[in-house]
């Protein structure tokens, strides 16, 4: 038997087919499995038998809880947009370094902008200068610092952003990177500088081995990633101990508080928003008033001179200060970079923060 052809001309369905409940110049025969209501083409939704509209669809998604993570972040696919753009600030700040005034992109720290962002205690206690605090966080020394601090953060923040949702993994690097700065300026010489990333990078070490606690994978070769790194630190000199430190110690602390100061693996329903703002807001605040105090403290702390006698600090005597007069013969102070030790090896926590993604999602 032949297959019945349709007619010449153009072709129209039947006049007595109902147009779409939103287009009703579209004659359809479809209608919606949940409503009944006659759908075109453009608005039918497949469904597990039939189709759906438009509305039904968005009805039913709604009442569909989205899987989240530990800390309550919706699983998500999206860019981390927020790892890649501390990267790009990290880059943007050393090619400003680079070019501005006495420095050469294979060399930056001979420029006065380098100067002016550089971590040195006594110039944000005497100069008020309490932006370094966070500026020296996104200055290198070098483009090689510059280079392995940011695989570093290329290969450990995307797999934290995702588990912690990006305004979460985002205040978890600042305060890090503040706790690091903080621990140079209450603990660290007066008149040394420090500059890097590493002290923030540390922060989420700190965060991934306390989410393995939580979801409970195996962490041995996190633990021994973050323990090959503190060795390195304390064994190997011209390293920022303290930035180490200070982003490490800061950086569990906030991860602690995105879990509600709780180790226990209790329903992320238990860790709300405000909860989580909370910790986070009194961890600032900590921070800013240990810097604080450390602050009043070498407001009026005077440089001792060679003569065992003390003085204000003059030209030269650290970067930053300038003066009226130049300083005297055997008056200058050099002011030591402690920086970070290239080649840290980040190589293998990347595998066990992937592991964390893929285990926290309910």
């Amino acid at each position: 038997m032949q297959p019945t052809q349709p007619p010449a001309g153009d072709y129209f369905p039947a006049p007595d087919f109902p147009g779409c409940y939103r287009h009703p110049d579209r004659p359809t025969g479809v209608r919606c499995v949940r409503c009944n209501r006659p759908i075109c083409p453009e608005c039918q939704y497949a469904a597990s038998v039939g189709f759906q509209c438009p509305d039904d669809v968005r009805a039913g998604a709604a009442t569909v809880r989205r899987a989240r993570t530990v800390v309550g972040a919706r699983v998500s696919n999206a860019r981390p947009f927020v790892s890649y753009g501390l990267i790009a600030l990290n880059v943007l700040a050393y090619i400003a370094t680079a070019l501005s005034p006495g420095g050469t992109l294979a060399d930056n720290t001979g420029s006065k902008l380098y100067s002016d962002w550089l971590l040195t205690p006594y110039l944000v206690g005497h100069n008020h200068d309490y932006e370094r605090l966070i500026t020296a966080a996104f200055l290198h020394i070098g483009p090689f610092h510059l280079i392995v601090n940011m695989i570093a953060l290329y290969m450990v923040g995307p797999a934290l952003e995702r588990i912690l949702g990006w305004w979460r993994f985002a205040a978890v690097y600042l305060l890090a990177a503040l706790g690091g700065s903080v621990g140079v300026l209450v603990f660290g010489g007066v008149l040394g500088s420090v500059a890097g990333a590493s002290g923030a990078i540390y922060g989420m070490f700190a965060c991934a081995l306390v989410l393995s606690r939580i979801v409970g994978f195996d962490r041995r070769s996190l633990l021994i990633t973050i323990g090959v790194n503190f060795l390195i630190t304390f064994s190997v000199p011209g390293i920022s101990k303290l930035g180490h430190i200070g982003g490490f110690v800061i950086g569990g602390l906030a991860t602690l508080a995105l879990l509600g100061w709780s180790m226990n693996a209790k329903p992320f329903t238990q860790r709300t928003t405000a909860i989580q703002v909370a910790g986070l807001g009194g961890l600032l605040v900590a921070l800013l008033v240990i810097a604080g105090v450390r602050i009043g403290s070498l407001s009026n702390y005077e440089i001792p001179q060679p003569n065992g006698a003390r003085a204000a600090p003059t030209a030269g005597a650290v970067p930053g200060v300038v003066a009226a007069a130049a300083p005297a013969a055997g008056n200058v102070l050099k002011v030591v970079h402690t920086v970070d030790e290239p080649g840290e090896n980040y190589n293998r926590v990347i595998t066990t923060v992937e592991e964390a993604v893929d285990n926290s999602a309910p």
